[in-house]
């Protein structure tokens, strides 16, 4: 797994815990560490949805990338998973020269700061949009794709789980993290690229649930609360890592197909 851009190569010097957490959890080692649960859970239970299933389920976001990598020759149900835990583990080696610090407590702060980003995110979204179309009001329930309501709850959980994972790997890691690369040293302040990285990748992360025969049939308000969220995930990757902008999806499409948010 990546980590956000920029995060620091010297080593980290003990400094208060708040302190330590808030820049220790941005490192790609946490990235990596903080997000495998969520791959575990999502196989797991993903293959427990797909038992005895004539057509299985995945996330489309995996199927993206499992087709590249056909394309070059790399097939099998698991040989994604096989990667991405691979490149976690080379992240995760060749960071301990940082001497990165591992605290089991960080991981649950990390849970805990992604819940109330997806409160908080969510509202903020919801609200932005209702001003924005009062007329014609746009759910929150606008981000679930449509055809998950046709799934189980456990299937429904185990995609949202996955959501988590692998769009956040596709339109943060590789998408927003490699806009962000090329653009900071063609543009004269690196600010202005995060902020271009962030709204582009905002952009298509909105723009690609319109496409293919599954996609949602396109209105500005489904758009703009889609862009707006996929900025919000933006600034959460770029500021706070890729850990927590997996866990703040995953937990918020939680919220959504339990009906704990709406």
């Amino acid at each position: 797994m990546a980590a956000s851009p920029d995060t620091a190569s010297t080593p980290l010097r003990p400094t208060p815990s708040w302190q330590a957490y808030h820049r220790v959890s941005r490192t790609a080692t946490y990235g990596f560490l903080a997000a495998l649960p969520l791959l575990l859970l999502y196989e797991v239970m993903i293959l427990i949805a797909n038992t005895g299933q004539t057509y299985g389920v995945r996330i489309s976001a995996e199927i993206w990338i499992k087709r590249v990598l056909a394309s070059i020759g790399l097939v099998g149900i698991h040989v994604l998973t096989i990667i991405v835990v691979l490149v976690g583990v080379a992240i995760f080696f060749y960071e301990r020269r940082k001497d990165i610090p591992i605290r089991s407590q960080y991981f649950g702060w990390i849970v805990a700061e992604s819940a109330v980003y997806a409160v908080v995110v969510a509202f903020l979204v919801s609200t932005v949009v209702g001003v924005i179309f009062a007329a014609a009001p746009v759910r929150v329930e606008l981000l679930i794709p449509p055809q998950l309501a046709e799934q189980s709850l456990w299937t429904r959980l185990a995609l949202s789980i996955g959501a988590g994972i692998y769009e956040e790997l596709v339109f943060r890691v590789l998408l927003v993290g490699g806009l962000y690369l090329a653009l900071k040293h063609a543009l004269p302040q690196v600010r202005y690229a995060y902020v271009l990285a962030a709204v582009v990748g905002a952009l298509l992360f909105s723009g690609v649930h319109y496409v293919g025969a599954l996609g949602d049939a396109f209105t500005v308000g489904s758009f703009m609360f889609r862009f707006l969220f996929g900025l919000a995930l933006n600034v959460i990757f770029l500021a706070r890592g890729f850990g927590v902008a997996a866990w703040t999806h995953a937990l918020y499409d939680v919220m959504i197909v339990t009906g704990l948010m709406g």
